[in-house]
C-alpha cells in the first residue's frame, strides 16, 4: 500500500531550525510533484512549497520565502522541508502530497495523495 510519512516535526524556539521529511513507500513518488502545506489549529490548510518531478522548479508561500527550502532525492524517494528562522506563526501540523503528475501546485486541489502529517511547534 503507497504511504507518503513525514517525520521531523518536535518543538523548537523562535529562530531555530528543523528539517522536515517525507518518505514515500509502497510505490514510486520520483516522476511526480511534490508539496508541502500546514494547518494550525483553527485555520485553513494553507500552500508551503512545492516542487516538481525533477526539482528544477520550486516555488514558496510568501510567508516562508526566504526562511524555506524544499528539496528532493528521488533515488530516496523523499522529499526534504529545510525550515530556518522558524517563527512562532509557523506552529502547525505540516503534511507532504503529491500531485498526480510532474508538475509542482500551489493548489491543494491538485494533490491526490497525502502523508498524515507531522506537528511542528514553534516557542517564542
Amino acid at each position: 500500500q503507497a504511504q507518503l510519512v513525514e517525520s521531523g516535526g518536535g518543538l523548537v524556539q523562535a529562530g531555530g531550525s528543523l528539517r522536515l521529511s517525507c518518505a514515500a513507500s509502497g510505490r514510486t513518488f520520483s516522476g511526480y510533484g511534490m508539496g508541502w502545506f500546514r494547518q494550525a489549529p483553527g485555520k485553513e490548510r494553507e500552500f508551503v512549497a512545492t516542487i516538481n518531478w525533477s526539482g528544477g522548479s520550486r516555488y514558496y508561500s510568501d510567508s516562508v520565502k526566504g526562511r524555506f527550502t524544499i528539496s528532493r532525492d528521488n533515488a530516496k524517494n523523499a522529499v526534504y522541508l529545510q525550515m530556518n528562522s522558524l517563527k512562532p506563526e509557523d506552529t502547525a501540523v505540516y503534511y507532504c502530497a503529491t500531485t498526480g503528475n510532474g508538475y509542482s501546485s500551489r493548489n491543494a486541489n491538485d494533490y491526490a495523495f497525502w502523508g498524515q502529517g507531522t506537528q511542528v511547534t514553534v516557542s517564542s
